[in-house]
């Protein structure tokens, strides 16, 4: 091979190399341009990156280190695919992981013969004479390793310029992958400030707990204890009584504080699209996907995941979200790289897991592995010490919110919250307090026609049990809307409960519509 071929095209194979900043560019430029420009018969770079298919690597025996490897991700020439027997090379193993740990270049004219390359057979059929490796170095750190074959002979000047060239190669590779790393990270900025804004529009709830009811207490007692680790957390409890913010309390307590408090509403997203918010999609990978998305696992990364309603949770997809439970892992829609996060999983739901797993609608092994902690939150109704606080409290915030100035609740409705049976719990209240706020005429709040439910509620009197007087209390409450369950004039709506809840509870109550 003579000197001038490789002098007057290594500038051009630099050039090119350097007109992008997208890092598969770079690499394919550099190992498209030695094939095309200096007639090698094939060129391949490495890059150092952590060991990622250990499990199925034939070379795993013979990897001192799993937490890294060179992964091949660039070939051109005879051989371009790059999920062939090369596809990872441990570091200090064979001639390419040995010039990556020694920082040492292998050249020679005598590849036939020379006891660094294992496969002399494959030498012979190919016809190869020379051999060139030298590893990618930038500022003493070892970015992987570049590699090609020839049928000629490279002259000891061309070996010096093609080692000039792996210099000038590295520097191009870290800006690159430093450019890839700087707009991965302001997409993913750019994700959470979307996120945190909606959240911010979509939270208006209190900033704190409130209640000291015994029940409660037990419950803030329970979240001192597991903030302070990362234990998956199962917070269980009827619709409204407020897991979301008991999630966002064990986050706020703990050592995670200050990284992003992630939820997902996981009733809410349809199948086909919770498996993308979840774990992301690479741009191609269904029609739509015209660029890459980070999911939600990602944003959440070193924070807390809130997963509300697991119940409802998809069960095609329950075996990956196990698995980044088990492993901390997961790929995004159309991608076969493994993404690593360090998520604390903190879920919560007001279905029966149990009955699900044994319905075959949930996972055991998944159920097992959310309800490491389970906290149960007590109804409203057994809370009867925080009711007039919690009252109270929107009050306050209401007031401020509507530009009202409601200085108290009048005894009548104040004895009315403490008789009525909240099946709706804190969600409930807080929505009959804001209306009270918004229909108040004066500084007093006061019981009127409008608060239908409240004002011909009773307080249980005599031996009723609390099973009797909630049956009592839907039943009322179907008579007065014809047995009419969902939709603006359902039971449901008035109970300010979930259809799916209510129905539960007909069974549970044993109430059945006369015929």
């Amino acid at each position: 091979m003579a000197d001038t071929i490789i002098k007057r095209n290594l500038a051009k194979i630099a050039l090119n190399m350097t007109s992008s900043l997208n890092l598969q560019d770079v690499l394919s430029s550099i190992t498209r341009g030695l094939v095309d420009e200096i007639s090698a018969a094939f060129a391949r770079i490495w890059l150092v990156e952590p060991g990622d298919l250990c499990a199925s690597c034939q070379m795993a025996p013979n990897c001192p280190d799993k937490n890294f490897c060179l992964h091949l991700k660039a070939s051109s020439g005879l051989y371009s695919s790059l999920n062939g027997q090369y596809r990872r090379v441990p570091l200090d193993a064979l001639k390419i992981g040995r010039i990556a740990s020694s920082k040492t270049p292998v050249c020679t004219n005598r590849a036939m013969g020379d006891p660094r390359i294992r496969d002399q057979h494959w030498l012979q059929e190919n016809g190869f004479k020379s051999f060139a490796g030298y590893p990618l170095i930038f500022r003493d750190e070892v970015l992987g390793v570049m590699a090609l074959f020839s049928s000629q002979v490279i002259s000891q000047s061309d070996f010096k310029g093609l080692a000039l060239f792996a210099n000038q190669a590295a520097t191009a590779i870290k800006n690159a992958k430093l450019f890839n790393e700087v707009e991965a990270l302001n997409k993913r900025l750019e994700l959470e400030n979307v996120y945190l804004h909606q959240e911010i529009k979509r939270h208006s709830k209190p900033s704190e707990t409130i209640g000291e009811s015994p029940a409660f207490l037990k419950v803030l007692s329970m979240v001192e204890q597991v903030a302070v680790t990362d234990a998956t957390v199962l917070v269980l409890g009827e619709t409204g009584t407020g897991k979301e913010l008991i999630a966002r309390a064990i986050h706020n307590s703990s050592t995670r504080a200050n990284a992003p408090f992630v939820t997902v509403n996981c009733s809410a997203l349809p199948a086909n699209l919770i498996e993308s918010e979840l774990f992301g999609h690479k741009k191609g990978a269904f029609t739509g996907a015209s660029f890459d998305k980070s999911g939600r696992f990602q944003i959440a990364d070193k924070g807390s995941l809130f997963l509300d309603e697991i119940g409802d949770f998809d069960s095609a997809l329950q075996p990956k979200l196990l698995r980044v439970l088990q492993e901390g892992t997961f790929e995004k829609i159309g991608d076969n790289k493994s993404v690593k996060v360090n998520v604390r999983i903190i879920a919560a739901t007001n279905a029966d897991l149990e009955k699900s797993v044994e319905a075959g609608t949930f996972r055991q092994d998944l159920y097992y592995r959310l309800n490491v902690f389970p906290i149960l939150l007590p109804p409203l109704r057994e809370r009867q010490e925080d009711i007039l606080p919690l009252a109270q409290y929107f009050v306050r915030k209401y007031n401020t919110e509507h530009k009202k100035q409601v200085e108290s609740i009048s005894p009548a409705f104040a004895q009315a919250l403490q008789n009525y049976m909240w099946p709706g719990n804190v969600r409930e209240l807080e929505n009959i307090i804001e209306r009270a706020v918004i229909l108040s005429r004066g500084p007093e709040l006061r019981l009127d026609d409008s608060f239908h439910s409240l004002a011909t509620s009773a307080p249980p009197t005599g031996n009723k049990s609390l099973r009797i007087v909630e049956k009592a209390h839907i039943l009322s409450i179907l008579n007065q809307c014809g047995w009419v369950i969902e939709g603006p004039k359902g039971a449901a709506r008035i109970l300010e409960i979930h259809p799916a809840t209510l129905r539960s509870r007909l069974k549970k109550l044993d109430i059945q519509r006369p015929a």
